[in-house]
């Protein structure tokens, strides 16, 4: 197996991480998170942010983002002696995904809607606040989208370099 095909299975690995999770979150969580009060809902999400922002939890999302970020990068550097190809073509529209659907949603939309989210107060939702846990599902669902697509454009660099 060649360098650059280790660099698309680590990059498909990493990336099946978080399309797997996310598709947990958005088709299992999601839908008990809408059924929740808006005190129920607060409480949940100070808890899961706790865990998802820190230890292991903060170890994971960082490793298949970051991880799949790099092992895109190292694939695209390794395949560069034929830019034209449908490896290198595929490899760079799934590492656009990834910056544009992942880090940039992550960084612009995804934190700053968890500090709205953490900010209301649990015995006194704000009005409307159903519309802002609205934006966080859709969020990640987007992120789901990114995940998914990045998965198999990276799946297909594999199979097309061989």
């Amino acid at each position: 197996m060649t360098a650059e095909n280790w660099a698309l299975a680590a990059s498909v690995f990493l990336v099946g991480l978080a399309a797997g999770f996310l598709g947990g979150l958005c088709t299992i969580l999601r839908p008990m998170q809408a059924a929740m009060s808006g005190r129920e809902f607060r409480g949940f999400m100070e808890t899961f942010l706790r865990y998802a922002g820190n230890g292991l939890g903060q170890a994971y999302n960082l490793a298949w983002s970051g991880g799949t970020t790099i092992a895109a990068i190292v694939a695209l550097v390794l395949l560069w002696d034929d830019p034209g190809s449908a490896s290198f073509v595929l490899t760079a529209i799934g590492l656009a995904v990834v910056i544009v659907g992942i880090l940039v949603v992550s960084n612009v939309w995804k934190t700053p809607q968890y500090n709205v989210i953490l900010g209301w107060d649990p015995e006194a939702m704000p009005p409307g606040w159903e519309a802002g846990r609205q934006r966080y599902f859709t969020i990640n669902w987007l992120q789901l989208v990114a995940t998914w697509a990045a998965f198999a454009l990276f799946l297909s660099a594999l199979v097309v370099n061989g």
